[in-house]
Parts: structure tokens; sequence; C-alpha cells
């Protein structure tokens, strides 16, 4: 588990969306759904293309995170 920690010993944990049963939960539902999907290519390239979406929007979340922390230590 990644993590760093500030000048006032806060911790940011990095692997968040790992933690979050309800994420997970949604995203088996998810794959599931998939499941049936014959076509075996098609499933494929939806699979990619929502982890794709999934990466971008972590990257952006954690960005904002960094930013609200940033943002916060200067106050």
């Amino acid at each position: 588990m990644n993590k760093i920690i500030n000048n006032i010993n806060m911790k940011i944990q990095e692997d968040w969306k790992k933690e979050s049963k309800k994420y997970l939960t949604e995203m088996q539902k998810l794959l599931d759904k998939l499941e049936n999907i014959e076509n075996e290519e098609l499933r494929k390239e939806i699979i990619i293309q929502i982890l794709k979406c999934d990466q971008e929007l972590t990257k952006l979340a954690e960005k904002k995170f960094k930013e609200y922390y940033n943002q916060g230590k200067e106050c």
C-alpha cells in the first residue's frame, strides 16, 4: 500500500479505489453483464474502453485530491 506523508503526519492513501467495496461491487456487476455479450471481439473492445475510461477518471480524481491537499497545506 503506497502512502504519502505530509508535514503534519497526515496520510494520503494512493490505492483508495481498490479498497472501496461499493466500487468493486459495481465494477463486478458491469463485468458480469459484459459476459453476456456473445461477440468476443466486441466484448473485449468494450472492456478495454471501460478500463481506459476508468484509468483516466482515476488520474483526474487523484490530481484533484493532490490539488486540494496542497491548497489545504497553504492555509
